[in-house]
């Protein structure tokens, strides 16, 4: 079964920094592109990154020059660096495997003073 799992998540000053984990396993990890969505409080899915096979990252421009993606294919994990948080960026994290619905829990991100 594919399983992901989330971490990294808590609470953070706006302006603080925050690296989430996805532990991939039950699939291929390293052939398949990855993503991040998050959903806020009250709302629905935002894809906010994604992650090439090779390497290549896309990002939504609400969070373009601040979020990094990453991926190491020996650990079968995706990352995701996120700097200069705002409150808006406050949500639940979820990675998924690029197109299909995200399987795992999730890591609560909030951001706050």
């Amino acid at each position: 079964d594919v399983q992901l799992v989330e971490s990294g998540g808590g609470l953070v000053q706006p302006g603080g920094s925050l690296r989430l984990s996805c532990a991939a396993s039950g699939f291929i990890f390293s052939v398949s592109s990855m993503s991040w969505v998050r959903q806020p409080p009250g709302k629905g899915l935002e894809w906010i990154s994604s992650i090439s096979r090779g390497g290549t990252g896309r990002y939504a421009d609400s969070v373009k020059g601040r979020f990094t993606i990453s991926r190491d294919n020996a650990k079968n994990t995706v990352y995701l660096q996120m700097n200069s948080l705002k409150p808006d960026d406050t949500a639940v994290y979820y990675c998924a495997i690029d197109g299909k619905a995200p399987r795992g829990q999730g890591t609560q991100v909030t951001v706050s003073s």
